[in-house]
């Protein structure tokens, strides 16, 4: 191969020519030109090989034009790699720029969550609402118009009404009474008295068939006196010998069924013919077991032997159950309220008279007899604010001594009496809805005194208090007595004390009912076989307590703690559903219930404190919370104490459900007058200088409206706690921020939520923009103040905002400015433009039936007013249209435009929705 084809040749065979022999002429001058070549930094192709010349020429150009087209490629790849090196950079500035942007939305919605989120989930809001209106129910419980704190407990121990001296503890029950005749005058009293209860007929009717009728009532409803009644019926026409000894007859408990069946089988069993005996049985002692069936039928057997009769009286429960079921057993119904309290009633106004009369037969009490008389002297169409003490604290006018016909005026005061007794402030001082004869006597005296002159007005309202304190006062005096000499008899048999908890459980049910009230019968029922081991453990720490299986009965606890089913709803994780709720039969039980534990039975306070740490850990909002508001009402009877064993240590839990917990209970203490400065002056203290628990549970607090004194205090309180740590606790300040937009100086919450977001620190404009977004999350029935009866509370299930706009239109203007402030806010415009989303939706209801849409008909045009808030919103109603999971119809989507921009104002808008 010639020289010259060498030279035109590929590049790879270049080397090949290299190794051929060359002048040494030829090499100086290679040498040289490839030197120039270098100097001018232009490739050239090899000039000459060895036995070549200038010939060569041809071969050489299209080497250069070979690398020429190299170095343009060379150039190509590296323009091309400088691009990629930017795009990549821009992407990588871009992707950055996306996750700061994903970083500042994620924070703002992280600050925009509720503060149990983080237990719960996305469903914190849901139940937050479900735990405010729990909280709405329950205050209403203990809202009745009296202080706990004032009432004179010293009233139960005695009155006195004139002459009539009334001892409410003195009630005592059957089974202490012994064995003994009933005399003739106490058996006229009772049938002049007595009020039958419904079903009367039917219980004597079962008396005379059987011989034997075993009769089950709780304590306290009249069960003895109807018992005493009926065998004074039946044993009137029996025929009993005159003389041949007492037609009825108590028979001592302690012999029990047998004892009397050897009574009546022994000698002398003639001399009882016709005679009525009445056993009242205590089967609630531990120990204490029901007689079996063979035992009643021999009973029945020997009162058939003898012609005599016998009421056995037990008291409704798990023990005396299989007794009333049997062929002997019925239940005593309590005679009725209004029938009671007139026949008592009428009752002491003729004592009273009596009096009046046999005071006029003397001359030296002529005097006081005519001022007393004056009672019966007012006519029959005065109201009661016109009789004789009908004020408040009223006393009776002197009036001429009654003549002839003073007879006839019984009726008029007795219509008095009546009509004080229906007066709303009495009723609420009463608090019950059924009264018990012993109840409607001792009404019926504080009504008779106070219309006689005997009591003022504020002495009645006392008194009718200390009924229900009465009550709660007999339920839990002396429990535990008779378990005082169980250890001594179970240590010979090792048994220990199996009867506690079975002796606790009815005692435990009326306190988690005072607390729990409002809630399904089975919550109630599960809290109290909870406080039921508290107790027993209390009682006897040595020994474990037996938890009994089956000593509850939903029966025998409505009538032992005077409560009632009702027909409702409950919510089950945000959706309602129906049950059957227990409460109270009187609004004034369930203060009166936690009065009585907590200021008479100390001992009980450490396992009922227990017992409300645990309710805090319920996750069912109606539980803890109602739980939290009865510590708010303990805690006003000795906050020394409550602070200490629950308010501090619960403050400063771990978990958020605690510390609300805490919060809640620091506002139900600060709603009663007496303690409204300490509260306030300890949450001012936390969120200045308390530990970072300790500031969550201050402005939990701050936010139900009471542990400040004025809107400002808790507002700074509130931006000192969001601001502090760089905002660590921003969420928790910003949602109690929120939830004082319900009380009525709204619009100076809006005016410092506006100052914060123009303010020049970064962490209070964060602290602004934040609580705008949630305010537009929130619901009505999440705001604590919105109290029932409010327009607000009319509208539970609105958006807060839109609720605020259709009810309060003066904020329409504030809320638009500060919702259009965080749409236009780099670091808040996402968050908010998906809270937009979210009350835009809430125009209709799913079913097509219209929902807050008066309330976004007067946001929605401030929104809108300049061309870029339109285009902004038409962007938004186009993302919603476009959903895939909840597409927007068109028709609503234009509905929704023309609610934002009214017709004057439309431009060509309104056409890409038509």
């Amino acid at each position: 191969m010639s020289d010259e084809q060498q030279a035109a040749g590929s590049p790879e065979r270049a080397p090949q020519a290299a190794d051929q022999p060359r002048a040494k002429d030829d090499r100086a001058r290679d040498e040289r030109a490839r030197d120039e070549r270098a100097r001018d930094n232009r490739p050239r192709a090899d000039e000459g090989r060895a036995g070549s010349d200038r010939d060569s020429g041809g071969g050489e150009a299209a080497e250069k034009g070979k690398k020429k087209e190299e170095r343009n490629e060379q150039d190509k790849r590296d323009k091309e790699a400088r691009e990629r090196e930017e795009r990549e950079k821009e992407e990588r500035e871009k992707e950055e720029r996306e996750r700061e942007r994903e970083r500042v939305t994620g924070r703002f919605k992280e600050h925009t969550r509720d503060p149990l989120a983080e237990e719960q989930g996305d469903d914190g809001p849901t139940d937050l609402a479900a735990a405010s209106r729990a909280r709405h129910s329950t205050r209403m419980l203990f809202d009745t118009g009296r202080d706990l704190n004032s009432f004179d407990r010293s009233f139960i121990q005695s009155a006195h009404i004139g002459d009539i001296h009334l001892r409410l503890d003195s009630r005592q029950s059957g089974a202490g009474m012994r064995s003994g005749p009933v005399p003739e005058d106490e058996l006229r009293g009772l049938r002049r008295a007595h009020v039958v209860p419904q079903g009367y007929v039917r219980l004597r009717s079962a008396l005379v068939a059987r011989r034997l009728l075993v009769l089950g009532a709780a304590p306290g409803t009249g069960r003895t006196s109807t018992a005493l009644s009926l065998l004074d019926e039946v044993t009137a026409g029996a025929g009993a010998e005159p003389g041949a000894g007492p037609r009825v007859s108590r028979v001592d408990p302690d012999g029990g069924v047998r004892g009397l069946a050897g009574l009546l089988s022994g000698d002398g069993a003639e001399d009882r013919r016709g005679t009525g005996y009445l056993l009242e049985l205590a089967l609630t002692r531990p120990g204490s077991l029901p007689p079996d069936a063979m035992d009643l039928d021999g009973l029945a057997a020997a009162l058939d032997g003898c012609g005599a009769f016998a009421v056995i009286v037990v008291t409704l429960g798990s023990a005396a159950n299989p007794l009333l079921a049997g062929r002997y057993g019925m239940i005593c119904p309590p005679a009725p309220t209004q029938e009671l309290l007139t026949t008592r009633l009428r009752e002491k106004l003729e004592e009273r008279r009596e009096e009046l009369a046999e005071r006029r037969r003397s001359p030296a009490d002529h005097t006081a007899a005519a001022t007393a008389a004056a009672a019966t002297d007012d006519g029959p169409d005065d109201g009661p604010d016109d009789r004789p003490g009908g004020g408040p604290g009223g006393r009776p006018e002197a009036a001429p001594e009654p003549g002839p016909q003073a007879g006839p005026r019984l009726d008029d005061l007795l219509a008095a009496a009546e009509e004080l007794a229906q007066r709303e402030e009495v009723r609420d001082a009463v608090g019950l809805t059924d009264l018990r004869p012993a109840e409607a006597e001792v009404q019926a005296s504080l009504l008779a005194g106070h219309l006689l002159g005997d009591l003022s007005y504020d002495e009645l309202l006392s008194g009718c208090r200390s009924l229900a304190a009465g009550q709660a006062q007999e339920w839990f005096a002396g429990v535990d007595r008779a378990l005082a000499a169980l250890p001594a008899a179970a240590a010979d048999g090792g048994a220990g004390r199996s009867g506690t908890a079975a002796l606790f459980h009815p005692v435990a049910f009326r306190i988690a009912l005072a607390v729990l009230g409002g809630t399904p019968h089975s919550t109630v029922a599960a809290a109290a076989h909870l406080l039921t081991w508290e107790l027993s453990v209390q009682s006897d720490p040595d020994t474990t307590p037996a938890r009994p299986l089956f000593c509850d009965d939903p029966e025998s606890d409505l009538a032992l703690s005077r409560a009632e089913l009702i027909d409702g709803r409950v919510e089950v994780a945000g959706a309602e559903v129906a049950a059957r709720l227990i409460w109270y039969r009187g609004s004034a039980l369930p203060a009166a219930v936690l009065a009585e534990i907590w200021d008479r039975h100390f001992p009980v306070r450490a396992p009922l404190v227990r017992w409300l740490r645990l309710l805090s850990d319920d996750p069912r909002p109606h539980v803890w919370m109602r739980a939290a508001v009865a510590a708010g009402e303990l805690s006003v009877r000795d906050f020394d104490h409550s602070y200490a064993e629950l308010i501090r240590p619960l403050a400063e839990a771990a978990t958020p459900r605690r510390r609300i917990f805490a919060a809640t209970t620091m506002d139900q203490a600060a709603g009663h007058a007496s303690h409204r400065e300490a509260v306030r002056k300890l949450v001012d203290d936390w969120s200045r200088f308390g530990t970072k628990p300790l500031r969550w549970t201050a402005a939990m607090a701050l936010g139900y409206g009471n542990a400040a004194a004025t809107t400002d205090d808790a507002l700074d309180a509130l931006a000192r706690i969001g601001v502090r740590d760089d905002g660590d606790q921003l969420a928790a300040a910003s949602f109690n921020v929120v939830r004082l937009l319900a009380l009525p100086d709204v619009a100076k919450v809006l005016r410092r939520m506006a100052d914060w977001t123009h303010h020049q620190r970064d962490a209070y404009q964060d602290l602004g923009l934040v609580t705008t977004v949630r305010m537009a999350l929130t619901g009505v029935d999440e705001v604590p103040a919105a109290e029932p009866g409010s327009p607000l509370a009319d509208r539970g299930d609105w958006p807060l905002p839109l609720a605020l706009a259709a009810t309060r239109p003066e904020l329409v203007l504030p809320m638009a400015d500060l919702l259009w402030t965080a749409l236009n806010t780099p670091r808040s415009k996402d968050v908010a433009m998906d809270a937009l989303e979210a009350l835009m939706r809430s125009a209709v209801r799913k079913d097509g039936t219209e929902w807050a849409r008066p309330g976004l008909a007067a946001l929605l045009p401030a929104l809108a007013a300049e061309e870029h808030d339109r285009r902004r919103l038409d962007w938004l109603l186009r993302r919603m249209m476009n959903d895939p999971e909840n597409p927007l119809p068109d028709a609503q989507a234009r509905s929704l435009w023309w609610l934002a921009v009214p017709s004057p104002d439309r431009t060509g808008e309104e056409e890409r929705h038509g």
